[in-house]
């Protein structure tokens, strides 16, 4: 695999693991329900989206790390997943 494509995959990787990281702060440490409850308040009112979308915040800095540090094509693919987890919370306000 080429080295732009290793990259980009690098930031793939690294902004999904920022993502599930924040979807995992926000149910531990900002929800004052229990991990569990918050799962299930989350499920009863379809707010997949919009923690999806608070959980995406983490990208921010991840991108900008990448980018301070010249690693264009790493934060090309911290873009690409932001984009998708976009798409995605789209998708689940529609649905």
């Amino acid at each position: 695999m080429g080295t732009v494509k290793k990259d980009i995959l690098i930031g793939i990787l690294v902004s999904l693991f920022a993502t599930f990281g924040g979807v995992f702060l926000y149910l531990e440490y900002i929800s004052k329900y229990g991990f569990y409850e918050t799962i299930d308040l989350i499920k009863d009112g379809d707010l997949y989206g919009k923690v999806l979308s608070l959980a995406a915040i983490p990208n921010l800095f991840v991108f900008f790390i990448f980018i301070k540090k010249k690693q264009d094509n790493r934060a090309k693919g911290v873009l690409l997943a932001t984009i998708l987890i976009a798409l995605t919370t789209l998708v689940l306000k529609f649905i």
